[in-house]
């Protein structure tokens, strides 16, 4: 049996940038062990399969290389990227995961692919973890949390940029990661609101290059920090990644750009 693969660059215009996730869509679901096998031997943040129902609707999962999981914001950009370049006369793709519900895609007049999730504002954490603050080498301005992860505050961006982490300590706060984050101000950043880094310890172990479904917390953390619902947020990893955001009531709608990086086959025993 042959699969087709393709790899996408999602929240980039730049190829070898932003986020890179596999997508691979079959007629029906593959065996749960060999969709993880599968993740594992792409060895990319997510591999994500897809299957179409009778109505039109994207059924969605997405794998790490270590399990699946139950939401994937750049998974799913990159998905429409291709089911968008498939069906060139789409403009709007109805998703379906078990976890999230319905998540629509529609195409933007600025080129870019609109995703509509739920708003997952944090919550501010009044006692925080001695385990997070162990597990940061500088002391948070404050911590917020939601059900994905710790939300950590600074001042500065050289703070957000040279933290270090004690890997060990932040494990303890399992099943919940970790998102360092500030206000944008400087000259190198100042086309953005609010940069970001993003450690997840459960499902990957090192730092996520960028990360759509985090956003669903930031975007409306810094939509009340700056009494604006419109923001434009970088992830400041080493590939780095733009991410329009629009916070609308208990949804949030982010959008971003991907490139097509390797289209391709796999090849498994049936």
């Amino acid at each position: 049996m042959q699969l087709e693969i393709n790899i996408i660059d999602a929240f980039t215009d730049t190829l070898f940038k932003g986020n890179s996730a596999a997508v691979i869509v079959t007629d029906t679901w593959l065996d749960d062990i060999l969709m993880q096998s599968i993740a594992s031997e792409n060895n990319l943040s997510e591999t994500t399969f897809i299957v179409a129902d009778d109505k039109g609707v994207y059924h969605i999962r997405w794998f790490t290389p270590f399990t699946e999981i139950a939401f994937c914001g750049h998974g799913t950009l990159a998905s429409a990227f291709v089911l968008f370049k498939k069906n060139p006369m789409l403009a709007s793709i109805k998703f379906s995961a078990k976890v999230v519900g319905i998540l629509t895609v529609v195409k933007t007049n600025s080129g870019k692919m609109q995703m509509d999730f739920p708003n997952r504002m944090p919550e501010k954490v009044d006692e925080i973890p001695d385990s997070l603050l162990a597990g940061l080498s500088i002391v948070p301005v404050e911590v917020y949390r939601n059900e994905k992860a710790y939300f950590v505050v600074y001042d500065s961006e050289s703070d957000v940029l040279n933290i270090s982490l004690d890997n060990e300590k932040l494990k303890e706060l399992l099943p919940l990661n970790v998102v360092v984050t500030c206000q944008a101000e400087s000259d190198t950043y100042y086309k953005y609101d609010f940069i970001s880094r993003y450690f997840w310890l459960n499902n990957g172990g090192g730092e996520d290059p960028v990360t759509g479904s985090v956003h669903t917390g930031l975007a409306p953390l810094w939509a009340k920090r700056l009494a604006k619902n419109e923001l434009v947020a970088y992830q400041a990893s080493s590939r780095g990644g733009v991410l329009d955001c629009t916070v609308a009531g208990d949804r949030v709608l982010i959008s971003g750009n991907a490139v097509p990086y390797l289209t391709g086959f796999i090849t498994v025993e049936e």
